[in-house]
């Protein structure tokens, strides 16, 4: 059994087929686990580049985050955002949003714990039968987003490659900004609206909490579609719009961009995940509204059925 993408969802997956007994190899492109719950360390400090943040309403997800709470992994962060838009400032409430002192991959890398995940291994080819890159196996599991699913499928997995596509995905740019000195107004994080560079900017240091000077901004998809062949090319402009939209007295001393081709699928498929006759399956947020938590579901409902098909 091979799972493809070693995100939350992909972990989650294999959790429950290794726990049932099924034996299962993790395959991921990148050289760490993690997926959209990316972090990067910058001078040994860690930033959030892909989630900004997790919520919590399913009882078996809070079970998790509770572990992850009493191992110091996880700590509630804030419930209230300030919001930016034509009319000004104003404060919103929401539910809590979860942070991760040691940045959101690390809660990936713990739910992998023991699980066999293998980095740098990139899947060129899913066929009939089914097999992966020329090697027979059971089942596969596809935990990636659609529109980087539909070139591994052969035509003949009709199923799966209709569900990948149907998936509707947007881009964004994540630029992660260092300051001399922390010199905005308290905040946690920022929803910007009608913004043309800016849709979120979230203050690192609180939601880390060692109050460094650093700020996480994400950009529209229409102006990430703009520069995905040259991302770092838009990190003036990022930092520009950051500081005029905090009215900052000095620009960032540090600038990183980190593109996102696929950064956040549209809701709307109805069901947990995708299982074919094939044994092909697909999962991720794209399986409802897109959140972390739906991810973790998305993979756990996956492997069940899995589980099921294949020792049932």
């Amino acid at each position: 059994m091979i799972v493809v993408g070693a995100g939350i969802a992909g972990v989650a997956c294999a959790r429950e087929l290794v726990d049932a007994g099924v034996p299962v190899e993790v395959r991921e492109r990148a050289r760490v686990a993690g997926g959209r719950l990316a972090s990067k360390r910058f001078d040994g400090r860690p930033a959030d580049l892909g989630a900004a943040y997790f919520t919590v309403d399913d009882p078996d997800f809070a079970r998790i985050v509770e572990r992850w709470r009493r191992a110091g992994l996880a700590r509630p962060w804030t419930d209230t955002f300030v919001a930016y838009g034509p009319d000004g400032r104003s404060v919103t409430s929401g539910p809590m949003r979860w942070a991760a002192p040691h940045g959101l991959r690390s809660l990936v890398t713990d739910l992998a714990t023991d699980l066999p995940v293998l980095v740098d291994r990139l899947v060129l080819a899913v066929e009939p039968g089914p097999v992966v890159d020329g090697t027979p196996c059971d089942a596969v599991a596809l935990a990636v987003p659609g529109p980087q699913a539909t070139p591994l499928l052969a035509p003949a997995l009709v199923g799966a490659r209709r569900a990948a596509r149907a998936q509707q995905w947007t881009s964004t740019l994540a630029t992660v900004l260092r300051f001399p000195r922390r010199r905005w107004a308290d905040f946690a994080g920022a929803f910007v609206n009608g913004h043309p560079v800016l849709s979120l900017v979230c203050d690192d240091g609180d939601r880390r909490g060692d109050a460094a000077p650093v700020l996480v901004a994400h950009t529209t998809p229409e102006f990430a579609g703009r520069h995905l062949r040259r991302p770092d090319a838009a990190g003036p402009a990022v930092a520009e719009a950051v500081r005029d939209l905090l009215a900052l007295p000095e620009p960032a001393e540090f600038v990183h961009v980190h593109r996102w081709t696929y950064a956040k699928p549209t809701p709307g498929r109805a069901g947990a995940c995708h299982l074919d006759a094939d044994g092909i399956g697909l999962a991720g947020d794209a399986f409802g509204v897109p959140r972390a938590q739906t991810a973790w579901r998305s993979g756990r409902a996956l492997g069940r059925a899995l589980v099921e098909k294949l020792t049932g």
